[in-house]
């Protein structure tokens, strides 16, 4: 091996190694602050101890906005694949003119026109409707801005699924709805599983929604909590936050590994191969 060829390679690991610490000190950071006594904002090994989790369980509203996070992220996921499910499958079997222009305005305003940039106009809208402070409401929003994007990727899916299966479920007398329970969706399920972990992971991290559209600290969910967990001097709690921090990312690494035994990942149309 040449000299030059031996530097570039050992250049390359260099770069490899900064990239993996870059993001395993974090990780690290996440799996023993919670456990120091004294935790800080720096790297190192803990004296552990339990207090923390005890402070942590002991703060009024911790759990609640961990059981609120969920209930919003479940909602909006439910209603987030549902119609997403109907609409794909629509949209894949009706010829509608301009219908893949329709798909492409839909992805692109959804993207363009963010949940940032139409704020004023969704917390009028909330108001005028009484839903401030609604859970449902904020995970209404949350779902209609994720709701292109769901239904460009889960046509796709359906799309794969072969037409000769629906025929032969309708020349066995199944209506419209039992070819897509029945027949479609149970082939396009790692569709559907791309579209709830994609639509529960980011509802789970959303911040400004239920920041601008929740005022009670109660109904709160932990993303919004989070920036709240101050001591009595105004500084970060860095006793809470930590283990706070652990708790709230357990749901989404849970999923992950449920989805990924159960499918790898491994997604070509609507059709594991």
């Amino acid at each position: 091996m040449s000299p030059l060829m031996m530097l570039r390679r050992i250049g390359f690991y260099a770069v490899i190694a900064v990239l993996m610490a870059f993001f395993a000190v974090p990780m690290l950071w996440l799996a023993s602050a919670p456990f120091d006594s004294k935790p800080g904002l720096g790297l190192r090994w803990p004296d552990w101890t339990l207090d923390n989790v005890k402070t942590t369980f002991e703060h009024p509203y911790a759990l609640t906005s961990l059981w609120n996070s969920l209930v919003i992220c479940v909602v909006a996921t439910a209603i987030t694949a549902t119609f997403a499910a109907l609409a794909a499958y629509a949209l894949s079997r009706v010829r509608i003119p301009g219908r893949d222009l329709m798909l492409y305005v839909l992805l692109l305003l959804s993207s363009v026109v963010t949940g940032t940039a139409a704020m004023v106009p969704i917390f009028v809208m909330m108001f005028q409707l009484g839903l401030i402070n609604s859970q449902f409401g904020t995970a209404l929003v949350i779902a209609g801005g994720m709701l292109p994007a769901a239904i460009f990727i889960l046509k796709d899916f359906v799309d794969s699924v072969p037409r000769s299966y629906e025929e032969s479920a309708r020349v066995f007398g199944a209506s419209p709805f039992q070819v897509l329970t029945h027949v479609v969706l149970p082939v396009a399920r790692p569709g559907i599983a791309t579209i709830l972990v994609w639509a529960f992971v980011n509802a789970w991290g959303n911040f400004l929604l239920p920041f601008l559209l929740i005022r009670e600290v109660g109904k709160q969910p932990g993303a919004v909590l989070l920036r709240t967990l101050q001591d009595e001097g105004g500084s970060a709690n860095l006793t809470v936050i930590p283990v706070f921090s652990l708790l709230y990312s357990i749901p989404v690494v849970v999923l992950y590994v449920l989805v990924n035994k159960r499918y790898g990942f491994r997604f070509h149309g609507g059709i594991k191969s």
